[in-house]
């Protein structure tokens, strides 16, 4: 059986060491909010269903760990090689000018839009 408050303190230091906010990481697992509030005080246990998404969206974590304390948590280097990858820009990070796009009879190629998981989807014509 589940050590909530155990369980709760594993959890905290997941958000902690990825620099989570507790919003930001239920957006991440895809929870609400108040579920991430009510596992980190106690009031609730942890479902299947939340593990399994803490997991997988965070994969460097395991699961006999994040459940009963035993195991490895990722370490800092690892945290730090994560830091040097780039990441790709963004569409709305880019200005995009479309009179100056479409200027001199120019047609438009390729449209690629990049996602936030870092996925992408190429348009070509």
């Amino acid at each position: 059986m589940i050590n909530t408050q155990n369980f709760a303190k594993r959890l905290q230091k997941v958000i902690d060491f990825y620099g989570e906010t507790a919003s930001s990481f239920s957006e991440k697992i895809g929870v609400q909010r108040s579920s991430i509030s009510h596992i980190l005080s106690g009031r609730n246990k942890p479902s299947l269903d939340f593990v399994m998404k803490v997991l997988a969206s965070f994969p460097e974590v395991e699961l006999y760990w994040l459940l009963n304390g035993k195991g490895h948590f990722p370490t800092q280097e690892k945290k730090e090689i994560e830091k040097t990858i780039t990441k790709p820009k963004f569409a709305q990070e880019i200005e995009i000018k479309p009179s100056a796009a479409l200027s001199n009879n120019k047609s438009i190629e390729r449209i690629v839009i990049f996602y936030k998981d870092g996925s992408f989807k190429s348009f070509e014509e």
